[in-house]
């Protein structure tokens, strides 16, 4: 695969169908211990917030963990 003279690339098909790269789909670059991932970009401020966080949901409340009796 190469760059083009546009700095363009195309990415194959079998990868855009496997991980929902469809036409007009939002993407990011992001540069980790010495190489680029191409990752979708998330919708909105919440869903980055959780993704770089996490998310737990737990069935008991906050109020049983802090209190256990």
């Amino acid at each position: 695969m190469r760059v083009s003279e546009r700095g363009q690339i195309t990415i194959p098909k079998e990868i855009r169908d496997q991980f929902g790269f469809g036409e007009n789909t939002e993407v990011t670059f992001v540069v980790r211990e010495g190489r680029v991932e191409l990752v979708k970009s998330l919708k909105n401020t919440d869903e980055k917030i959780e993704t770089l966080y996490g998310k737990k949901r737990f069935k008991r409340s906050t109020v049983t963990f802090l209190c256990p009796s």
